[in-house]
């Protein structure tokens, strides 16, 4: 099997789904999408990208073999429940695949597998980094528990969608060339 694009969805906001769903429906990537409920903008792309790839056959193939024509996107539901998703996601990518998420734990599993990681705002997780990222998120953590709250994150905005668009181009081209 080839490569696999893994969208840890709960974590990733619809405009990036929205950027990754166009690419993945323009290429014919596959790609998963794991969250812990349906998602309505997940199902319709399915959806409308299987009928693009069955439409130059319509005239050509039987009803049963159109419908064997489907989309390489699909939906994975898991549990709800504290990582069921990251889980998942863990156990069935493999080196070389490409996971787009906002949990540095996540992100520190799966690099730890061989695989490439950006997350929402456009920053690449490899070896050299995630050690310092999960250290500096956990330290976050202990501060917000003892009650001191910190500044929350920059909201999204055109910007950082752009540098997410751009992060997740640089690394389907670095692993598709």
């Amino acid at each position: 099997m080839g490569f696999r694009l893994w969208i840890d969805s709960d974590s990733v906001p619809v405009k990036h789904r929205q950027v990754v769903l166009r690419r993945a429906v323009r290429q014919n990537l596959s790609a998963v999408f794991v969250a812990d409920r349906n998602l309505k903008d997940v199902m319709d792309a399915i959806s409308e990208h299987s009928r693009l790839l069955r439409e130059p056959y319509r005239d050509t193939l039987l009803k049963d073999e159109l419908r064997k024509i489907r989309s390489s996107i699909s939906m994975v539901i898991v549990e709800t429940g504290a990582n069921s998703a990251d889980d998942y996601i863990v156990k069935e990518s493999s080196s070389g695949d490409l996971c787009i998420t906002h949990d540095i734990p996540l992100a520190a599993r799966l690099v730890e597998k061989g695989v490439l990681v950006i997350d929402d705002r456009g920053h690449r997780y490899d070896m050299d980094n995630i050690r310092e990222r999960l250290s500096v998120r956990d330290s976050m953590y202990a501060i917000r528990e003892m009650g001191a709250v910190p500044e929350k994150q920059k909201r999204f905005d055109q910007k950082l969608l752009e540098a997410f668009s751009n992060a997740f181009d640089s690394a389907l081209n670095s692993i598709l060339s």
